[in-house]
């Protein structure tokens, strides 16, 4: 399973409702824990690994969570927000403070199709929001005013052009 990077399409594309829960939905899920843990990220959308489903896997090992979430919808955020610099397996190497709600209230879905509903805070909260944004086509810069936003993907291909002369050498 394959991270898809900044300028490959699906990563702005709306995701569809997930309707049918199977084995090979649990599948997914399952390759999609072992993706995110492997490029060592805390979160991972659909889109990501090239799947236009709503579903998002969330592993915080410091703070003992570990959530999938089908059909996620966020019900409440609070008025609080805060900053804090995000960065996402899709853009590796780079990182951008992006100011949201501090609080956030979610329900979603189990792997089983069983309803649930989250009250998030704090960095699991953070997580959700930008995971949720990736089901929407959304990316973390996508929050950055347009010349900022434009900075960091210049930086990103910079970034990965230099990794590529890396590899040519070995």
């Amino acid at each position: 399973m394959t991270i898809r990077k900044l300028g490959d399409e699906v990563l702005h594309k709306k995701c569809e409702k997930i309707t049918v829960f199977d084995d090979e939905l649990k599948n997914l899920e399952e390759e999609m824990y072992k993706a995110m843990r492997k490029a060592e990220g805390i979160g991972l959308a659909g889109p990501q690994v090239g799947v236009t489903k709503r579903i998002f896997v969330i592993e915080i090992s410091e703070e003992g969570i570990k959530q999938t979430f089908v059909n996620p919808e966020i019900i409440e955020t609070s008025v609080e927000t805060g900053m804090y610099n995000e960065g996402c397996l899709s853009l590796p190497g780079l990182e951008h403070e992006v100011e949201r709600p501090l609080k956030v209230s979610i329900c979603a879905q189990d792997i089983e199709g069983k309803p649930f509903t989250v009250n998030a805070e704090g960095l699991f909260a953070r997580a959700i929001q930008h995971e949720n944004d990736h089901l929407n086509g959304i990316l973390y810069i996508d929050h950055l005013d347009q010349e900022e936003k434009t900075r960091m993907e210049q930086l990103f291909v910079k970034k990965q052009e230099a990794l590529k002369k890396a590899k040519r050498r070995h």
